[in-house]
């Protein structure tokens, strides 16, 4: 079995870590995996939306290390070439290893569905911090989250410390990152890290129910360009410039079949039958911002020091 499946059922891609015997801790097979599925999701134009959750008693347990302290070193010189000098994925090579849990938070980022995480046990290290671009989290009565970097003498990973405190507040976050203590999910909850906490058996039903209203009520199109959306003006520095990505948006979209189908169902009480597809009709709307590349000079620079 794969460490990450991917099920799809009537419109919703249900995504699972499937580490059930370790707590889904993280390894280099499940980073790929998760790349792989989030390509797959967006390329299937069948997915209206996307559940994140995982196998067994708990989400992710954080990075596997089950070889006890050598784990980081392992995880340093797993992914180095013949020479010693670079580290090799595709399309990089580069003098350090790049964070494997940003590139898979980065991937969530990006998706073309709106993504839910539905926390069903321990989520801590990575497995906290790839929550954090979903754009609902729901958790389970037995989740536990801890963001708990700074325990084990390391600092927060994948895109943390840009999503953490615009997720949660940043006296929160700091209160959690700089403690690194694990935490219930009432708490989590109270701070706004999950929209809400349900009893074990009823988790994924509440999560694919929420699934459900987007898939059967929303415009693939127009919920693929409102997450973007809402994420990218996250790092605008004025509202002028949502203001032109929402005046080219809806002019664009109201000159689509899409509109028009919406308010001819709205006019006629029906449920609406959008035939806007995400992989042929999702204009690009932030091409006059776009995200920067990964830029190895800022590696390089301090290669002699890692």
């Amino acid at each position: 079995m794969s460490v990450v499946q991917l099920d799809i059922d009537e419109g919703i891609a249900t995504v699972t870590l499937n580490r059930p015997e370790v707590l889904n801790a993280f390894t280099d097979e499940m980073e790929a995996g998760l790349v792989e599925v989030f390509d797959r999701t967006d390329a299937d134009d069948d997915v209206r939306a996307v559940i994140l959750t995982g196998a067994g008693r708990g989400f992710c347990a954080g990075m596997d290390v089950s070889d006890g302290d050598a784990a980081f070193v392992n995880w340093r010189t797993s992914a180095t070439a013949p020479e010693g000098t670079t580290y090799e994925v595709p399309g990089e090579s580069l003098p350090m290893r790049r964070d494997g849990g940003g590139r898979v938070v980065l991937r969530v980022y990006s998706s073309h569905k709106p993504v839910i995480a539905a926390v069903n046990g321990p989520a801590t290290g990575v497995g906290a911090t790839m929550l954090l671009p979903c754009d609902v989290r729901l958790a389970s009565q037995d989740a536990r989250f801890g963001f708990v970097f700074n325990r084990r003498g390391v600092v927060p990973e994948s895109c943390s410390s840009w999503f953490l405190p615009r997720v949660v507040g940043m006296q929160t976050a700091l209160e959690w990152v700089l403690t690194g203590r694990v935490f219930p999910a009432a708490e989590a909850l109270e701070q706004g890290l999950v929209r809400s906490v349900h009893a074990p058996g009823d988790l994924l039903d509440a999560a694919r129910a929420l699934a459900r209203e987007i898939a059967d009520n929303t415009a693939p199109v127009s919920a693929s360009l409102a997450r973007r959306m809402l994420w990218r003006m996250q790092e605008a520095a004025h509202p002028m410039t949502a203001h032109q990505v929402e005046t080219l948006a809806i002019n664009l979209r109201g000159i689509s079949a899409d509109l028009q189908e919406g308010f001819t169902a709205f006019l006629e009480k029906r449920s609406p039958v959008f035939p806007g597809r995400v992989g042929t009709d999702l204009p690009d709307i932030f091409r006059s911002m776009p995200e920067p590349a990964f830029d190895p000079a800022v590696l390089e620079e301090y290669h002699g020091e890692a």
